[in-house]
């Protein structure tokens, strides 16, 4: 296709990058270096960095025309051009963007929106007219549908000057699904996010002639590999929402080289009936998360394609991930070593990881225990509520809430989250242990287990 043959010749084939201090610089970088390079592909049309760097810097100038520094403002979409214009622009109008999930109920989004104090809300009208009628919504609100009337805000509404932005200035806050109560906003900073960049490329890097497909939703800490590929000029191939159809057409059409997918998301493209292995021929990587890979999938991806396959782990307070199983990794657990499927991958080494007992003793290889992690990379806190920051935040390390150990190797393996463990007979049983072993089951497709008295 022309657009392939316009992203290629239109990428430097270099690794350099200028550092950035605030995420907005991440696009104005490589506006400077390579501005005609692609930097999203949309529905056909590619939008080039300096182009986007424009639009960035026309709506950052809006927000900052209107309310406070430290104000909140919402999004409520499904991935649109607009959603990622928004991840930049708003930090960079020295407001914080709260990126709504836009499969709750209007209750929910609701809830959300009232404890962040949102003051703008921005999203698809199709998703906002239920919510705009619930009695629950925060009074004061203004509601802005993208489209023409949020065209006409831009043209026809005050801007100002960017306020400058600190490193550990708030930039976002991601709304956690939590295992009990209420959803909690983990807060992260520019400096955060960047820091989860410096891991994410060493996990998985980046070369500036790649061509990322992004099939996740932007409102998830996923987002932060828009951000990875930006920051080395790479073109990212955005979808609305995924489908097996518009995934396997939009790597054979634009050569697409890397992209990220959930486990039952590969499995939905190798069991699509018109899946052909020729669809993933330009692919070389395929990252994944969430959940482990079954064997058997692993195998199927692997014979019938080129690509490597990369775990990694990481949670939303972490602005990323802290922990990568590797390519050859994946090799290793085929040819010899299957226990390392069950492993989430070695944690890089400027992250620090360390595996607590009840008491708070450093537990061996081998033995489970809660996995505390520092790093720069850590969110700043959970909006508005200091006793769950401290909770979570203690003496610098975050308590991740997730049960896992290392084995001597210094793989990092999960056993299950603190609040899902099982106790029988004195005896703590991991459900996801017991999920794995019913999975492996030729008539089971899918299991959870809970404990019950």
């Amino acid at each position: 296709m022309a657009c392939t043959e316009t992203i290629r010749s239109a990428a430097i084939a270099t690794t350099e990058q200028q550092n950035a201090s605030a995420l907005h610089e991440l696009v104005a970088n490589q506006a400077a270096l390579r501005p005609h390079a692609t930097a999203l592909l949309w529905q056909g049309e590619a939008i080039d960095y300096a182009t986007f760097d424009r639009r960035i810097a026309r709506v950052a100038a809006t927000i900052a025309g209107n309310g406070q520094p430290g104000e909140r403002v919402a999004i409520l979409a499904w991935n649109c051009p607009e959603f990622v214009e928004l991840l930049y622009a708003v930090p960079a109008a020295g407001r914080i963007v709260v990126p709504l999930n836009a499969r709750l109920a209007p209750a929910e989004l609701a809830y959300q929106l009232a404890q962040a104090g949102v003051s703008i809300l921005i999203g698809d009208e199709l998703l906002l007219r239920p919510l705009v009628v619930h009695p629950a919504l925060p009074p004061g609100l203004s509601i802005i549908n993208l489209g023409q009337e949020y065209e006409h805000w831009l043209s026809n509404t005050r801007s100002s000057e960017l306020p400058g932005s600190q490193e550990t200035d708030p930039a976002w806050i991601l709304y956690t699904s939590g295992t009990t109560g209420k959803p909690k906003g983990a807060v992260l900073s520019h400096q955060s996010l960047l820091a989860g960049l410096v891991s994410a490329a060493q996990g998985r890097p980046v070369r500036p002639d790649d061509i990322y497909l992004y099939p996740f939703p932007l409102f998830h800490v996923a987002a932060h590999n828009v951000l990875l590929q930006h920051q080395y000029g790479a073109a990212v191939v955005l979808l609305e929402s995924f489908s097996p159809a518009s995934t396997l057409a939009c790597c054979r059409d634009y050569a697409v080289t890397s992209l990220s997918l959930a486990p039952t998301m590969i499995a939905m493209l190798v069991d699509y009936p018109a899946f052909r292995a020729e669809d993933l021929a330009s692919v070389h990587t395929i990252g994944y998360g969430a959940s482990s890979m079954p064997e058997t999938l692993l195998r199927r991806v692997l014979d019938t394609t080129l690509a490597g396959m990369s775990q990694s782990y990481g949670m939303t307070e972490l602005s990323g991930s802290i922990a990568f199983l590797s390519a050859n990794d994946h090799r290793l657990a085929l040819s010899h070593k299957p226990k390392l499927l069950k492993s989430v991958g070695r944690p890089l080494d400027h992250i620090q990881i360390k595996i607590v007992d009840a008491d708070g003793a450093i537990c061996p290889p081998g033995e489970p225990g809660e996995i505390l992690v520092e790093a720069a990379q850590c969110m700043l806190g959970y909006w508005e509520q200091p006793a769950a920051t401290a909770d979570a935040l203690l003496d610098g390390w975050l308590h991740t809430g997730d049960m896992g150990y290392f084995d001597t190797a210094g793989y990092l393996f999960i056993v299950d989250r603190k609040k899902d463990m099982i106790i029988s007979g004195g005896e703590n049983i991991a459900s996801r242990e017991v999920e794995e072993v019913l999975r492996q089951h030729a008539t089971v497709a899918d299991v959870a287990v809970v404990g019950m008295p």
